[in-house]
């Protein structure tokens, strides 16, 4: 099982094919596998990184009381250096997203290009993303305790469905992703969940994402994550922005080959290499 020292952790990874890498992050609870069709068509022109971040899959949880996007982008900066990956294209969705941007903003000259997709940003928050994210989603500890993650999160995708039709997606995939996949405890969900909801209290510097960057959402994505998109366009000084058509929150999974497409978009797009300094120089991140 191939795995990397990152931050005291022993990190779970795969790579495939060669030439320009991409770097695929994953969403939350779930893993590495939710990459999976976007691996198998780039791998024979692409060298493709895929890795299950602290807490989830293959990678597991630490002993950290706490968890927070800007200590998974410290995971994903351990993970770049230690694997000697020269000026990659980020890949992230939701969680995965936070965790590309942050990793951006820091370290702009360590990467290439950058997709953001299905996902939001530090800068604004309404009064109603603010009750989610620090009222509902912390309200859930108790229930997953007592009854699992998996139980509470079908029923929060049966109501969010009910007021937003398709944001769901496949949502079958999901589940059947997470069967094959490893388990998170109660105490990691609780972890990675926090972590995302304080994810507006850091400050990431949408300004100094410098390479080409690509947002993409689903057509059936939440209204604020919509929002987001454009709000992660206005900082950004080299984007463009993209709708996956009849795709929901996990829009990789419900339209892989429009998904696909968009990546390869990107990549095409990507800053050309230049000489960098060594990878274990750490003194340039800006942050």
């Amino acid at each position: 099982m191939p795995t990397v020292q990152t931050n005291g952790i022993e990190t779970y990874y795969e790579e495939h094919g060669a030439g320009q890498t991409v770097v695929f992050v994953h969403a939350a609870l779930l893993d590495h596998s939710m990459w999976d069709e976007q691996v198998a068509a780039l791998e024979d022109d692409y060298r493709t990184v895929v890795y299950d971040v602290r807490g989830h899959g293959r990678t597991g949880g630490s002993a950290l009381d706490e968890y927070s996007v800007d200590l998974y982008a410290a995971d994903l900066h351990e993970l770049i250096v230690a694997l000697q990956l020269d000026h990659p294209v980020l890949c992230g969705l939701s969680l995965g997203g936070l965790i590309a941007q942050t990793y951006a903003a820091s370290y702009p000259d360590r990467i290439a290009g950058v997709v953001l997709a299905d996902t939001f940003t530090p800068p604004i928050l309404t009064r109603g993303e603010w009750f989610l994210r620090r009222i509902v989603l912390n309200a859930l500890t108790l229930p997953v305790r007592l009854v699992g993650f998996e139980r509470i999160e079908k029923a929060n995708v049966w109501v969010t469905e009910r007021f937003f039709s398709g944001v769901g997606g496949d949502y079958e995939r999901i589940e059947r992703l997470r069967e094959d996949g490893p388990s998170i405890d109660t105490d990691e969900f609780v972890k990675i969940v926090r972590s995302m909801t304080r994810f507006h209290e850091l400050t990431v510097d949408l300004t100094r994402i410098s390479v080409p960057t690509l947002v993409l959402y689903g057509e059936n994505e939440l209204p604020f994550v919509k929002r987001h998109a454009a709000e992660i366009a206005a900082h950004v000084p080299d984007v463009a922005v993209r709708e996956i058509p009849e795709a929901g929150h996990a829009s990789n999974l419900d339209r892989p080959d429009e998904f696909t497409a968009a990546v390869r978009t990107a990549l095409t797009r990507a800053r050309p290499i230049e000489k960098s300094p060594p990878l274990d120089e750490e003194t340039d991140s800006g942050a």
